[in-house]
Protein backbone atom coordinates (compact mmCIF):
# COMPACT_ATOMS: atom_id res chain seq x y z
CA UNK A 1 0.00 0.00 0.00
CA UNK A 2 2.40 2.67 -1.16
CA UNK A 3 0.97 6.16 -1.16
CA UNK A 4 1.64 8.71 -3.81
CA UNK A 5 4.23 11.32 -2.91
CA UNK A 6 1.99 13.99 -4.42
CA UNK A 7 -0.31 16.23 -2.44
CA UNK A 8 -2.26 18.97 -4.17
CA UNK A 9 -2.55 21.83 -1.71
CA UNK A 10 -4.39 24.35 -3.87
CA UNK A 11 -7.50 25.20 -1.81
CA UNK A 12 -8.96 21.98 -0.41
CA UNK A 13 -8.80 19.59 -3.36
CA UNK A 14 -6.12 17.17 -2.24
CA UNK A 15 -5.41 14.37 -4.64
CA UNK A 16 -4.02 11.26 -3.00
CA UNK A 17 -2.89 8.22 -4.93
CA UNK A 18 -4.34 4.81 -4.14
CA UNK A 19 -2.44 3.52 -1.16
CA UNK A 20 -2.17 0.02 -2.52
CA UNK A 21 -0.08 0.77 -5.59
CA UNK A 22 3.08 2.63 -6.48
CA UNK A 23 2.54 5.89 -8.37
CA UNK A 24 5.74 7.84 -7.80
CA UNK A 25 6.21 10.40 -10.55
CA UNK A 26 7.01 14.08 -10.89
CA UNK A 27 4.36 16.72 -11.41
CA UNK A 28 5.68 20.29 -11.49
CA UNK A 29 2.22 21.64 -10.66
CA UNK A 30 1.79 19.60 -7.47
CA UNK A 31 3.17 20.23 -4.03
CA UNK A 32 5.13 17.59 -2.18
CA UNK A 33 3.97 16.20 1.12
CA UNK A 34 6.57 18.29 2.95
CA UNK A 35 5.25 21.45 1.33
CA UNK A 36 1.64 20.68 2.24
CA UNK A 37 2.49 20.00 5.87
CA UNK A 38 4.89 22.88 6.39
CA UNK A 39 2.34 25.67 6.73
CA UNK A 40 -0.89 26.53 8.45
CA UNK A 41 -2.61 26.90 5.07
CA UNK A 42 -1.38 23.52 3.90
CA UNK A 43 -2.47 21.54 6.94
CA UNK A 44 -5.85 23.35 7.00
CA UNK A 45 -6.32 22.36 3.35
CA UNK A 46 -5.39 18.80 4.24
CA UNK A 47 -7.92 18.70 7.12
CA UNK A 48 -10.70 20.13 4.95
CA UNK A 49 -9.72 17.69 2.20
CA UNK A 50 -9.87 14.80 4.68
CA UNK A 51 -13.41 15.69 5.65
CA UNK A 52 -14.49 16.19 2.03
CA UNK A 53 -12.92 12.91 0.91
CA UNK A 54 -14.86 11.02 3.58
CA UNK A 55 -18.15 12.90 3.19
CA UNK A 56 -18.32 12.71 -0.61
CA UNK A 57 -16.44 9.76 -2.11
CA UNK A 58 -16.37 7.84 1.18
CA UNK A 59 -20.07 8.15 1.99
CA UNK A 60 -20.95 7.01 -1.52
CA UNK A 61 -19.20 3.65 -1.03
CA UNK A 62 -20.12 3.32 2.68
CA UNK A 63 -23.84 3.66 1.97
CA UNK A 64 -24.30 2.18 -1.48
CA UNK A 65 -22.26 -1.00 -1.19
CA UNK A 66 -23.93 -2.70 1.83
CA UNK A 67 -27.33 -1.25 0.86
CA UNK A 68 -27.37 -3.37 -2.28
CA UNK A 69 -25.97 -6.44 -0.51
CA UNK A 70 -28.68 -6.35 2.19
CA UNK A 71 -31.59 -5.45 -0.12
CA UNK A 72 -31.89 -2.03 1.56
CA UNK A 73 -31.67 -0.72 -1.99
CA UNK A 74 -32.40 -2.20 -5.40
CA UNK A 75 -30.34 -1.47 -8.49
CA UNK A 76 -31.83 0.51 -11.38
CA UNK A 77 -28.91 0.43 -13.80
CA UNK A 78 -27.06 -1.93 -16.09
CA UNK A 79 -23.62 -0.96 -14.78
CA UNK A 80 -21.72 -4.18 -14.14
CA UNK A 81 -20.51 -3.23 -10.65
CA UNK A 82 -24.09 -2.80 -9.46
CA UNK A 83 -25.29 -5.98 -11.16
CA UNK A 84 -22.48 -7.93 -9.47
CA UNK A 85 -23.40 -6.49 -6.07
CA UNK A 86 -27.08 -7.36 -6.38
CA UNK A 87 -26.29 -10.82 -7.73
CA UNK A 88 -23.89 -11.37 -4.81
CA UNK A 89 -22.88 -14.84 -3.72
CA UNK A 90 -19.47 -16.43 -3.97
CA UNK A 91 -18.96 -15.11 -7.50
CA UNK A 92 -18.69 -11.44 -6.42
CA UNK A 93 -15.34 -10.52 -7.99
CA UNK A 94 -12.42 -8.94 -6.15
CA UNK A 95 -12.22 -6.32 -8.88
CA UNK A 96 -15.80 -5.11 -8.36
CA UNK A 97 -15.52 -1.32 -8.26
CA UNK A 98 -17.65 -1.01 -5.11
CA UNK A 99 -15.53 -3.57 -3.27
CA UNK A 100 -12.40 -1.72 -4.39
CA UNK A 101 -13.79 1.79 -3.93
CA UNK A 102 -14.88 1.24 -0.35
CA UNK A 103 -11.53 -0.31 0.60
CA UNK A 104 -9.23 2.15 -1.15
CA UNK A 105 -11.11 5.29 -0.13
CA UNK A 106 -11.06 4.32 3.54
CA UNK A 107 -7.32 3.67 3.31
CA UNK A 108 -6.83 7.09 1.74
CA UNK A 109 -8.74 8.61 4.66
CA UNK A 110 -6.61 6.69 7.16
CA UNK A 111 -3.35 7.78 5.50
CA UNK A 112 -4.32 11.44 5.26
CA UNK A 113 -5.48 11.43 8.90
CA UNK A 114 -2.15 9.89 9.95
CA UNK A 115 -0.24 12.57 8.04
CA UNK A 116 -2.23 15.40 9.59
CA UNK A 117 -1.81 14.06 13.11
CA UNK A 118 1.93 13.46 12.74
CA UNK A 119 2.58 16.91 11.26
CA UNK A 120 0.27 19.12 13.33
CA UNK A 121 2.88 19.45 16.08
CA UNK A 122 5.53 20.60 13.60
CA UNK A 123 3.75 23.78 12.56
CA UNK A 124 3.44 26.92 14.64
CA UNK A 125 -0.23 26.94 15.54
CA UNK A 126 -2.46 28.16 18.33
CA UNK A 127 -2.77 25.40 20.94
CA UNK A 128 -6.50 25.01 20.35
CA UNK A 129 -5.98 24.86 16.60
CA UNK A 130 -3.41 22.10 16.95
CA UNK A 131 -5.69 20.25 19.36
CA UNK A 132 -8.65 20.51 16.99
CA UNK A 133 -6.62 19.25 14.03
CA UNK A 134 -5.34 16.25 15.97
CA UNK A 135 -8.76 15.32 17.38
CA UNK A 136 -10.36 15.77 13.97
CA UNK A 137 -7.76 13.51 12.33
CA UNK A 138 -8.21 10.83 14.99
CA UNK A 139 -11.99 11.00 14.55
CA UNK A 140 -11.84 10.48 10.79
CA UNK A 141 -9.25 7.74 11.05
CA UNK A 142 -11.60 5.98 13.49
CA UNK A 143 -14.54 6.41 11.11
CA UNK A 144 -12.56 4.92 8.24
CA UNK A 145 -11.36 1.93 10.28
CA UNK A 146 -14.88 1.38 11.60
CA UNK A 147 -16.31 1.46 8.08
CA UNK A 148 -13.82 -1.17 6.96
CA UNK A 149 -14.56 -3.34 10.00
CA UNK A 150 -18.28 -3.28 9.21
CA UNK A 151 -17.68 -4.73 5.76
CA UNK A 152 -14.47 -6.78 5.72
CA UNK A 153 -13.48 -9.73 7.89
CA UNK A 154 -9.97 -8.35 8.52
CA UNK A 155 -8.81 -4.75 8.19
CA UNK A 156 -5.79 -2.46 8.12
CA UNK A 157 -5.49 0.07 10.97
CA UNK A 158 -2.06 1.55 10.15
CA UNK A 159 -0.85 2.26 6.64
CA UNK A 160 2.59 1.37 5.32
CA UNK A 161 4.67 2.93 2.58
CA UNK A 162 6.28 -0.45 1.92
CA UNK A 163 3.22 -2.31 0.67
CA UNK A 164 3.23 -4.56 3.75
CA UNK A 165 0.52 -3.21 6.04
CA UNK A 166 -0.60 -5.69 8.68
CA UNK A 167 -4.17 -6.96 8.87
CA UNK A 168 -6.07 -7.39 12.14
CA UNK A 169 -9.47 -8.90 12.90
CA UNK A 170 -12.46 -6.65 12.46
CA UNK A 171 -13.06 -6.69 16.23
CA UNK A 172 -9.52 -5.43 16.73
CA UNK A 173 -10.36 -2.82 14.15
CA UNK A 174 -13.31 -1.62 16.21
CA UNK A 175 -11.13 -1.60 19.34
CA UNK A 176 -8.53 0.52 17.52
CA UNK A 177 -11.26 2.94 16.45
CA UNK A 178 -12.49 3.14 20.05
CA UNK A 179 -8.96 3.90 21.25
CA UNK A 180 -8.58 6.66 18.65
CA UNK A 181 -11.90 8.18 19.72
CA UNK A 182 -10.85 8.06 23.37
CA UNK A 183 -7.60 9.82 22.47
CA UNK A 184 -9.53 12.44 20.51
CA UNK A 185 -11.85 13.08 23.47
CA UNK A 186 -8.87 13.38 25.83
CA UNK A 187 -7.18 15.77 23.40
CA UNK A 188 -10.19 18.11 23.38
CA UNK A 189 -10.82 17.88 27.12
CA UNK A 190 -7.22 18.98 27.68
CA UNK A 191 -7.26 21.78 25.10
CA UNK A 192 -10.53 22.81 23.51
CA UNK A 193 -10.59 23.36 19.76
CA UNK A 194 -10.00 27.00 18.80
CA UNK A 195 -12.41 29.16 16.85
CA UNK A 196 -9.71 29.31 14.17
CA UNK A 197 -10.04 25.55 13.74
CA UNK A 198 -13.84 25.57 14.01
CA UNK A 199 -14.23 28.37 11.45
CA UNK A 200 -11.45 27.16 9.17
CA UNK A 201 -12.07 23.40 9.06
CA UNK A 202 -15.41 22.17 10.37
CA UNK A 203 -17.26 25.46 9.77
CA UNK A 204 -19.38 24.88 12.85
CA UNK A 205 -21.06 21.88 11.19
CA UNK A 206 -19.64 19.14 13.41
CA UNK A 207 -19.93 19.00 17.19
CA UNK A 208 -16.70 17.10 17.77
CA UNK A 209 -17.34 16.09 21.39
CA UNK A 210 -20.80 14.66 20.75
CA UNK A 211 -19.73 13.03 17.49
CA UNK A 212 -16.82 11.32 19.24
CA UNK A 213 -19.15 10.04 21.97
CA UNK A 214 -21.72 8.83 19.41
CA UNK A 215 -19.19 6.80 17.43
CA UNK A 216 -17.66 5.51 20.65
CA UNK A 217 -21.09 4.13 21.49
CA UNK A 218 -21.54 2.66 18.00
CA UNK A 219 -18.22 0.87 17.86
CA UNK A 220 -18.44 -0.41 21.43
CA UNK A 221 -21.79 -1.95 20.53
CA UNK A 222 -20.30 -3.58 17.42
CA UNK A 223 -17.32 -4.84 19.45
CA UNK A 224 -19.55 -6.36 22.14
CA UNK A 225 -18.60 -3.87 24.87
CA UNK A 226 -22.16 -3.31 26.03
CA UNK A 227 -21.67 -1.38 29.26
CA UNK A 228 -19.26 0.97 27.49
CA UNK A 229 -21.73 1.41 24.63
CA UNK A 230 -24.52 2.38 27.05
CA UNK A 231 -22.26 4.82 28.88
CA UNK A 232 -21.10 6.53 25.69
CA UNK A 233 -24.60 6.72 24.23
CA UNK A 234 -25.91 8.30 27.43
CA UNK A 235 -23.16 10.94 27.17
CA UNK A 236 -24.44 12.24 23.83
CA UNK A 237 -26.56 15.39 23.87
CA UNK A 238 -29.55 14.32 21.77
CA UNK A 239 -30.39 17.93 20.94
CA UNK A 240 -27.01 18.48 19.32
CA UNK A 241 -26.53 17.89 15.59
CA UNK A 242 -23.55 17.29 13.32
CA UNK A 243 -23.76 17.31 9.54
CA UNK A 244 -21.76 16.77 6.42
CA UNK A 245 -22.52 19.87 4.36
CA UNK A 246 -22.62 19.89 0.56
CA UNK A 247 -22.68 22.42 -2.27
CA UNK A 248 -22.96 22.24 -6.04
CA UNK A 249 -19.26 21.37 -6.37
CA UNK A 250 -19.19 18.88 -3.49
CA UNK A 251 -22.55 17.23 -4.01
CA UNK A 252 -24.59 15.04 -1.73
CA UNK A 253 -23.17 11.68 -2.90
CA UNK A 254 -26.38 9.67 -2.45
CA UNK A 255 -28.39 12.25 -4.39
CA UNK A 256 -25.77 11.91 -7.11
CA UNK A 257 -26.30 8.14 -7.23
CA UNK A 258 -30.11 8.10 -7.03
CA UNK A 259 -31.46 11.32 -8.53
CA UNK A 260 -28.83 13.17 -10.59
CA UNK A 261 -29.76 13.54 -14.28
CA UNK A 262 -32.77 11.30 -13.69
CA UNK A 263 -30.39 8.36 -14.15
CA UNK A 264 -30.55 6.44 -10.86
CA UNK A 265 -28.10 3.68 -10.06
CA UNK A 266 -30.27 2.36 -7.22
CA UNK A 267 -33.35 3.23 -5.21
CA UNK A 268 -34.58 2.36 -1.72
CA UNK A 269 -36.59 -0.80 -1.32
CA UNK A 270 -40.17 -1.06 -0.10
CA UNK A 271 -40.50 -1.64 3.65
CA UNK A 272 -36.90 -0.41 4.10
CA UNK A 273 -35.80 -3.62 2.38
CA UNK A 274 -37.14 -5.82 5.17
CA UNK A 275 -39.23 -8.95 4.53
CA UNK A 276 -43.02 -8.68 4.99
CA UNK A 277 -42.83 -10.22 8.47
CA UNK A 278 -41.56 -6.83 9.66
CA UNK A 279 -44.71 -4.73 9.72
CA UNK A 280 -44.80 -0.94 9.97
CA UNK A 281 -47.70 1.20 11.09
CA UNK A 282 -48.72 3.17 7.96
CA UNK A 283 -48.64 6.26 10.17
CA UNK A 284 -44.96 5.75 11.03
CA UNK A 285 -43.42 9.09 10.11
CA UNK A 286 -40.20 7.50 8.90
CA UNK A 287 -41.99 5.98 5.92
CA UNK A 288 -42.96 9.40 4.60
CA UNK A 289 -39.66 10.95 5.65
CA UNK A 290 -37.44 8.56 3.69
CA UNK A 291 -39.65 6.97 1.03
CA UNK A 292 -41.84 8.24 -1.80
CA UNK A 293 -44.29 5.54 -2.94
CA UNK A 294 -43.47 4.10 -6.35
CA UNK A 295 -45.39 1.15 -7.71
CA UNK A 296 -42.44 -0.35 -9.56
CA UNK A 297 -39.92 -3.16 -9.39
CA UNK A 298 -36.35 -3.20 -10.57
CA UNK A 299 -34.95 -5.51 -13.25
CA UNK A 300 -34.68 -8.34 -10.72
CA UNK A 301 -38.25 -7.99 -9.51
CA UNK A 302 -37.42 -6.21 -6.25
CA UNK A 303 -40.03 -3.58 -5.26
CA UNK A 304 -38.47 -0.10 -5.12
CA UNK A 305 -39.46 3.37 -3.99
CA UNK A 306 -38.28 6.90 -4.68
CA UNK A 307 -36.10 8.53 -2.07
CA UNK A 308 -36.61 11.53 0.17
CA UNK A 309 -35.13 12.50 3.54
CA UNK A 310 -31.46 13.43 3.41
CA UNK A 311 -30.92 12.36 -0.18
CA UNK A 312 -33.31 14.20 -2.49
CA UNK A 313 -31.44 17.48 -3.06
CA UNK A 314 -27.97 18.18 -4.46
CA UNK A 315 -26.95 20.22 -1.38
CA UNK A 316 -28.99 18.38 1.26
CA UNK A 317 -26.83 17.85 4.39
CA UNK A 318 -26.35 14.31 5.67
CA UNK A 319 -26.20 13.80 9.45
CA UNK A 320 -22.87 12.53 10.76
CA UNK A 321 -25.01 10.42 13.10
CA UNK A 322 -28.69 10.39 14.04
CA UNK A 323 -29.60 11.14 17.66
CA UNK A 324 -32.05 8.25 18.02
CA UNK A 325 -29.30 5.82 17.09
CA UNK A 326 -28.15 6.38 20.67
CA UNK A 327 -31.49 5.19 22.06
CA UNK A 328 -31.35 2.14 19.81
CA UNK A 329 -27.81 1.41 21.01
CA UNK A 330 -28.95 1.69 24.63
CA UNK A 331 -31.88 -0.63 23.94
CA UNK A 332 -29.81 -3.27 22.14
CA UNK A 333 -26.89 -3.17 24.54
CA UNK A 334 -29.20 -3.63 27.54
CA UNK A 335 -30.69 -6.69 25.84
CA UNK A 336 -27.25 -8.19 25.13
CA UNK A 337 -25.87 -7.76 28.65
CA UNK A 338 -25.04 -10.93 30.60
CA UNK A 339 -28.10 -10.10 32.70
CA UNK A 340 -30.44 -8.37 30.23
CA UNK A 341 -32.26 -5.27 31.43
CA UNK A 342 -35.58 -5.50 29.60
CA UNK A 343 -37.09 -2.47 31.32
CA UNK A 344 -34.22 -0.16 30.34
CA UNK A 345 -34.27 -1.53 26.80
CA UNK A 346 -38.02 -0.94 26.45
CA UNK A 347 -37.72 2.60 27.80
CA UNK A 348 -34.99 3.45 25.26
CA UNK A 349 -36.92 1.79 22.43
CA UNK A 350 -40.03 3.80 23.27
CA UNK A 351 -38.01 7.00 23.02
CA UNK A 352 -37.58 6.13 19.35
CA UNK A 353 -41.11 4.90 18.67
CA UNK A 354 -42.88 7.86 20.27
CA UNK A 355 -40.42 10.53 19.10
CA UNK A 356 -42.00 13.76 17.86
CA UNK A 357 -39.16 16.26 18.23
CA UNK A 358 -36.13 14.74 16.54
CA UNK A 359 -33.63 17.48 15.54
CA UNK A 360 -33.60 16.10 11.98
CA UNK A 361 -37.39 15.43 11.89
CA UNK A 362 -36.92 11.65 11.76
CA UNK A 363 -39.98 11.05 13.93
CA UNK A 364 -41.74 7.68 14.10
CA UNK A 365 -44.53 9.20 16.25
CA UNK A 366 -46.30 5.89 16.83
CA UNK A 367 -47.47 4.02 19.91
CA UNK A 368 -45.07 2.61 22.47
CA UNK A 369 -43.92 -0.98 22.23
CA UNK A 370 -46.62 -3.50 23.21
CA UNK A 371 -45.15 -6.81 22.05
CA UNK A 372 -43.77 -9.71 24.04
CA UNK A 373 -41.51 -8.76 26.93
CA UNK A 374 -38.70 -11.11 25.94
CA UNK A 375 -35.13 -10.56 24.81
CA UNK A 376 -35.75 -12.10 21.40
CA UNK A 377 -38.91 -10.10 20.71
CA UNK A 378 -37.31 -6.85 21.81
CA UNK A 379 -34.18 -7.49 19.74
CA UNK A 380 -36.43 -8.09 16.74
CA UNK A 381 -38.08 -4.74 17.40
CA UNK A 382 -34.73 -2.98 17.74
CA UNK A 383 -33.63 -4.44 14.40
CA UNK A 384 -36.85 -3.30 12.71
CA UNK A 385 -36.38 0.21 14.04
CA UNK A 386 -32.72 0.38 13.11
CA UNK A 387 -33.63 -0.25 9.47
CA UNK A 388 -36.36 2.40 9.55
CA UNK A 389 -34.46 5.01 11.56
CA UNK A 390 -31.02 4.55 10.00
CA UNK A 391 -31.80 4.08 6.31
CA UNK A 392 -28.71 4.49 4.11
CA UNK A 393 -26.26 5.03 6.95
CA UNK A 394 -24.04 2.13 5.90
CA UNK A 395 -24.87 -0.14 8.85
CA UNK A 396 -27.29 -2.60 7.26
CA UNK A 397 -24.73 -5.36 6.65
CA UNK A 398 -23.26 -5.07 10.14
CA UNK A 399 -26.78 -5.15 11.57
CA UNK A 400 -27.94 -8.09 9.48
CA UNK A 401 -25.07 -10.25 10.72
CA UNK A 402 -25.23 -9.05 14.34
CA UNK A 403 -28.95 -9.75 14.65
CA UNK A 404 -28.51 -13.25 13.22
CA UNK A 405 -30.61 -12.74 10.13
CA UNK A 406 -30.65 -15.71 7.72
CA UNK A 407 -27.25 -16.65 6.31
CA UNK A 408 -26.69 -16.21 2.57
CA UNK A 409 -26.54 -19.42 0.57
CA UNK A 410 -23.57 -18.37 -1.54
CA UNK A 411 -25.60 -18.74 -4.72
CA UNK A 412 -25.66 -15.74 -7.02
CA UNK A 413 -28.94 -14.14 -8.11
CA UNK A 414 -30.95 -15.47 -5.17
CA UNK A 415 -33.00 -12.32 -4.77
CA UNK A 416 -35.20 -13.78 -2.05
CA UNK A 417 -32.30 -13.73 0.43
CA UNK A 418 -32.11 -10.92 3.00
CA UNK A 419 -28.40 -10.50 2.29
CA UNK A 420 -26.22 -12.07 -0.35
CA UNK A 421 -22.82 -11.79 1.41
CA UNK A 422 -21.46 -11.80 4.94
CA UNK A 423 -18.26 -9.91 4.10
CA UNK A 424 -16.64 -8.58 0.96
CA UNK A 425 -13.58 -10.14 -0.71
CA UNK A 426 -10.31 -8.21 -0.52
CA UNK A 427 -9.74 -6.06 -3.60
CA UNK A 428 -7.24 -7.13 -6.22
CA UNK A 429 -5.43 -3.82 -5.81
CA UNK A 430 -4.58 -4.81 -2.22
CA UNK A 431 -3.82 -8.46 -2.89
CA UNK A 432 -1.54 -7.65 -5.81
CA UNK A 433 0.62 -5.29 -3.76
CA UNK A 434 0.43 -6.44 -0.15
CA UNK A 435 1.70 -9.96 0.66
CA UNK A 436 -0.11 -9.84 4.01
CA UNK A 437 -3.56 -9.84 2.40
CA UNK A 438 -5.62 -12.70 3.92
CA UNK A 439 -7.64 -15.28 2.05
CA UNK A 440 -11.07 -14.08 1.02
CA UNK A 441 -14.02 -15.00 3.27
CA UNK A 442 -16.02 -17.95 2.03
CA UNK A 443 -19.12 -15.80 1.57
Amino acid sequence: MKKSILYVSILVSLTLGLLSCETDFDNPNAATEDQVFSSREGIFAAAVGLQQLYSTTGIRWIVETPAITTREGGITTTFQNMIELEDGGTTLPNFNSNVQGLWSTMLRVIKLAEDIESNAANIELEAGTQSGLIAHAKLFKALAIGSLAQNYEQVIVETSNNNDATFVTRIQGFQTAITLLSEAATQLSGTAASMEFIDGVILGNIDLENTIAAYTARYNLFAGNYEAAISAANAVDLTSTSIFAYDTQNQNPIWARIIQNDAPNFKPRDNFGLPPSFVFDPADGRLAFYLVPLDETNQNGLPIEDVSGFFNEITEPIPVYLPDEMNLIIAEANLRLGSPNLAAATTALNEVLTDTDDPFDVNANVAAYSGDNTVDALLNEVYRNRRAELLFTGMSLEDSRRFGRPEPSGAAMNFAEERNRNFYPYPDLERNSNPNTPDDPSI
